[in-house]
């Protein structure tokens, strides 16, 4: 089996780099009983023999494609022995996502599980964006739950010797020389088209200006509600969208009190569109829609937003083959300045993974309480969130018969902290008439109105 990285694989492990800053997602579940320590074990060896037993070798040439290999050696399943207060949950979350966790270096993820004072317990998975998408972890974790393991081998790391590598690597260069053409003129065909379709309406775009030296460390606040699936879906229908574009007005709406949006009050979204495919080895299997949303009527319709959504998806199945054709440059970003790369100022990330399968909410064999995911960054600093213009990421899936909405964010120039970010989801909710659910917190008080929290 080919083992070359596929070039939107390679470039997020290049942003990675290039930035320091790694996205780790990070699902996790809540027990309201001491977790099966043994059935956990069991998990955990499934998932060391499925598709997150591998790491990226990276080439020898500057421009090469890296490879992916067998890993060295397992994850260690870290358990906690002291119960702590559920209410630290999600400190012990922000904790887990600190792991060092390096998907060229390794370990590529880490599985632990923390016991609660009240006798339940819960679990963490951090895992490095490098090895998989929402929905590739999705399948990983399924197939561990039940207990299958990857039928697939990689070639074993540093298993190639220096030349071997540089003739190999060289060769796929060659290979790739038609493919560059095909994206040149794929990028100057959807160049135009953006162009036209957003003349008047784009965004401010600046180059990317990283800081050097020394600076802040920075958590990004994260908040995770949860809300009745029935009354997500009842809502979303009454307001003429479906749970996608519930999501998206949501998202939508958030940025709005945050002031994340373009110069007439739009708001920039993008939404990842899964393209995985039975046997995919992809690390990353998605394709960005971007839509331009209008806010202002999200709480009480939705039909605007759900038409956007629908040519968004309309012209991506069009530009689909452009796409696809303009990633093969991204092998020879790494030879360009990065006073070159610009970046899209107040892009917004709504992202849905859909109803999750049965089988993850079983990481020790039974059904965990809750399960859900989150987006955790590592490495990040205040000067480097303040210069790539802050972060809202919102992602959201249905298990247990809940919708989780899980929310990343950072403002520059806003009160930025988990306790002000949750009053700004919970605000939300209540103005799309739902209510959320948060793990250990006490009931937060409604402010309707109240905008951004300062």
């Amino acid at each position: 089996m080919d083992n070359v990285l596929d070039p939107l694989d390679q470039l997020t492990f290049d942003a990675e780099r290039a930035t320091g800053v790694a996205s780790i997602p990070h699902p996790f579940w809540v027990y309201n009983r001491p977790v099966d320590i043994d059935g956990l074990r069991k998990f955990h060896h499934h998932l060391q023999q499925g598709w997150l037993r591998r790491r990226i070798e990276p080439s020898p040439l500057r421009f090469g494609r890296h490879r992916w290999t067998s890993t060295d050696g397992p994850s260690e399943m870290e358990i906690v022995e002291t119960p702590r207060p559920r209410a630290e949950f999600d400190a012990w979350l922000e904790e887990q996502a600190t792991t060092p966790i390096d998907a060229e270096y390794g370990p590529g993820w880490h599985l632990a599980v923390q016991p609660f004072t009240d006798g339940g317990g819960g679990v963490s998975l951090a895992v490095s964006h490098n090895l998989a998408d929402g929905v590739g972890l999705l399948d990983a974790m399924a197939d561990a739950a039940d207990g299958r393991d990857a039928p697939i081998s990689w070639p074993a790391a540093g298993s190639r010797l220096p030349l071997q590598a540089v003739r190999e690597d060289a060769g796929q260069t060659v290979r790739d020389i038609p493919a560059l053409g095909r994206g040149a003129v794929a990028a100057v065909r959807l160049a135009r088209r953006a162009r036209h379709k957003d003349a008047g309406a784009a965004p401010p775009t600046r180059p990317l200006r990283l800081p050097t030296g020394a600076d802040e460390p920075l958590t990004p606040p994260m908040a995770t509600a949860f809300v009745d699936a029935g009354a997500w879906e009842a809502r979303a229908h009454a307001l003429g969208g479906t749970s996608n574009t519930l999501l998206a007005g949501l998202a939508a709406h958030l940025a709005s009190r945050m002031g994340r949006v373009t110069a007439d009050g739009s708001v920039l979204m993008k939404m990842p569109v899964n393209e995985r495919a039975a046997g995919d080895t992809r690390a990353n299997a998605v394709r960005d829609l971007t839509v331009m949303v209008d806010p202002a009527p999200a709480t009480t319709d939705l039909r605007e937003i759900r038409a956007a959504v629908k040519q968004a998806l309309i012209d991506h199945q069009a530009q689909r083959d452009d796409e696809r054709a303009v990633e093969s440059f991204v092998p020879l970003l790494r030879l360009l300045p990065k006073r070159l790369v610009r970046l899209v100022d107040n892009t917004v990330i709504s992202s849905n993974i859909g109803v999750v399968n049965p089988a993850v909410t079983r990481p020790d064999g039974t059904d965990a309480y809750i399960f859900a995911s989150r987006l955790s960054y590592r490495g990040v600093t205040k000067a480097l969130m303040d210069c790539l213009g802050g972060v809202l990421y919102v992602l959201s899936g249905t298990a247990q018969g809940q919708v989780f909405v899980s929310v990343t964010a950072y403002q520059p120039g806003y009160t930025n902290s988990n306790e002000a970010l949750r009053l700004n989801l919970s605000n939300a909710l209540n103005e799309f008439s739902l209510t959320g659910t948060y793990i250990g917190a006490p009931p937060v008080t409604q402010q309707q109105g109240s905008g951004v929290v300062d």
